[in-house]
């Protein structure tokens, strides 16, 4: 089993973009929007698999479960890429999310 960090999940992406370059749009600031909505519409599919499918479905039917899987990979690879078009670093995304983390235990 292996564990994918967000280091290596942008390495992946840069890779994608490098192969396909000539069509599709670069990681910059300018078109971060474009690639946080391409992320909500992956998001959506997330949730079309739970409204159609169920709970149950998803723990319990191996298909629905990798299908389910794949469109939340869909999600990550679309995160990877805001983070790379606003030049947000895995070690910038771990230290405030440990921060957030804190402060949130704290909270209630």
């Amino acid at each position: 089993m292996q564990d994918l960090n967000f280091a290596q999940m942008q390495k992946m992406q840069k890779e994608l973009q490098e192969k396909y370059k000539a069509i599709w749009r670069p990681d910059t600031p300018e078109n971060g929007a474009r690639q946080l909505l391409w992320m909500y519409g992956e998001m959506a599919e997330v949730a079309d698999i739970i409204k159609k499918k169920g709970e149950a479905a998803i723990m319990d039917d191996p298909q629905v479960r990798r299908h389910f899987v794949e469109e939340m990979c869909d999600v990550m690879m679309y995160f990877s890429d805001v983070m790379l078009c606003f030049g947000v670093t895995p070690e910038e995304l771990a230290d405030i999310y440990m921060q957030k983390h804190e402060r949130n235990m704290k909270r209630w």
